[in-house]
């Protein structure tokens, strides 16, 4: 394991940069930062592909004549190695992570350089906690998976009713529900391609199953069982908001990350507490025929993922391929709210505190690019409000409240507060 080298060339290194999000993401950093804020340099395995991004990105942006390029292979450990040396963070967008990712993580964590992704793909998580985590604490570095809409909003949201119920209630909330009330924009083909390998490691590897299976498999060693039954199945009519809804395909990924926070922070919200994660439908019979109808279509496609030949086609024929997605005009025409209530108990009764995560972004390309973006960005100058020094971590145990900062000054709304009424 070697020791950082405050000396290091590279700042940030977007890895991945030729990709749909890796170029937004590279166009956000150098529209947001100068060079003389930030050495920025692009990575990938294709030499011209990279030029032409660095090319693109002089146009757009003034101040940047030139953008360094890294070229490298995703599967070689050692040319992987060369180049963290000469980093700070590396920003990767090179999914699916379950083929792509380890050996760059094992690069970091050797040469003590700080990571974020995109991953939502838990089996792979699982594996990176077991075999890296501790590495990473004995080598003070962080790796932070989930910088992207897979898992900012759920986790820092969280974080934020969390904080706002401690300061005003001095207590933790004992649930937080996440509602995906609202959302536009495409979902990328690398996102697509993540979900195939996490059924595809479920057909064919225990662990992997067994996994999905448990609510607590993110969580450290010995603290995988608790009290939270994990995501919503079925159709239900919620006790908080008098409403119907619908299970979240997010859910089991976004549940584990925020369950990871509270252990990984030492349970300041109770080894009792619970979170789940829905789709809001309505009220009436209207809003219980639409949870019905989401439950059933997502019911369909994880059952269609799950038979080897179907998800064969659909990975072929149906689904993007990864690097592909919308136009960078596309993007900026999305937008999505997630809203989290959280209910408590104090010693004059009970208390709900709600919070607003949301953007005038496509929540998987444009405002992704801006949270791991902002993300790399508080690894890179220690703007972090964590007591952990190092391991696999999550934006809220190993960020924390700074990245909300950031991304409210990109223009993000995250509020927290007591709701008003009821949110019916």
């Amino acid at each position: 394991m070697e020791t950082a080298d405050t000396d290091r060339t590279h700042d940030i290194v977007v890895w991945g940069a030729t990709g749909v999000v890796g170029r937004l993401v590279a166009d956000y950093l150098a529209g947001r930062y100068g060079p003389d804020e930030l050495a920025l340099v692009l990575g990938g395995r294709s030499a011209d592909r990279l030029g032409g991004v660095a090319d693109d990105l002089a146009r757009r942006h003034d101040d940047w004549e030139a953008v360094p390029l890294v070229v490298g292979d995703a599967t070689d450990g050692e040319s992987l190695r060369e180049m963290t040396r000469e980093t700070r963070v590396v920003c990767t967008t090179v999914g699916p992570y379950t083929t792509y990712g380890t050996p760059l993580v094992e690069a970091c964590v050797e040469t003590g350089t700080d990571y974020c992704d995109l991953t939502g793909e838990v089996t792979w998580m699982r594996k990176m906690i077991d075999r890296y985590h501790e590495a990473a604490v004995d080598a003070e570095t962080r790796i932070v998976h989930g910088c992207g809409f897979d898992s900012v909003p759920a986790d820092l949201g969280t974080l934020l009713v969390q904080s706002f119920a401690a300061e005003r209630f001095g207590v933790p909330c004992e649930t937080v529900r996440i509602y995906l009330e609202a959302g536009s924009g495409g979902v990328s083909g690398g996102t697509l391609a993540s979900f195939g390998e996490v059924f595809e490691a479920a057909s064919t590897d225990p662990l992997a199953r067994r996994t999905l299976r448990n609510p607590y498999s993110l969580a450290p060693r010995g603290e995988r069982s608790g009290t939270d039954p994990g995501e919503q199945r079925y159709p239900r009519r919620d006790t908080l908001r008098s409403a119907w809804t619908a299970p979240s395909p997010m859910a089991p990924v976004n549940e584990r990350v925020v369950r990871r926070s509270n252990a990984l922070l030492g349970y300041p919200w109770g080894r009792e507490f619970r979170c789940t994660e829905v789709v809001p439908t309505g009220h009436g019979l209207t809003g219980a025929v639409g949870a019905g109808a989401i439950a059933g279509g997502l019911g369909l496609f994880k059952t269609a993922m799950s038979v080897g030949p179907a998800r064969s086609f659909l990975r072929r024929y149906v689904f993007p391929k990864p690097g592909e997605g919308p136009t960078r005009s596309e993007t900026e025409r999305g937008s999505f709210t997630v809203r989290l209530l959280g209910r408590g108990i104090a010693g004059d009764g009970s208390f709900t505190v709600e919070a607003e995560v949301s953007a005038g972004l496509g929540p998987g390309y444009g405002a992704t690019a801006r949270m791991i973006g902002e993300a790399a960005v508080c690894l890179l100058r220690d703007d972090v409000d964590s007591p952990l020094d190092g391991g696999v971590v999550t934006p809220a145990s190993g960020i924390g409240l700074p990245l909300v900062e950031r991304l409210r000054e990109t223009g993000f709304t995250m509020t927290v507060d007591e709701p008003a009424r009821s949110n019916d």
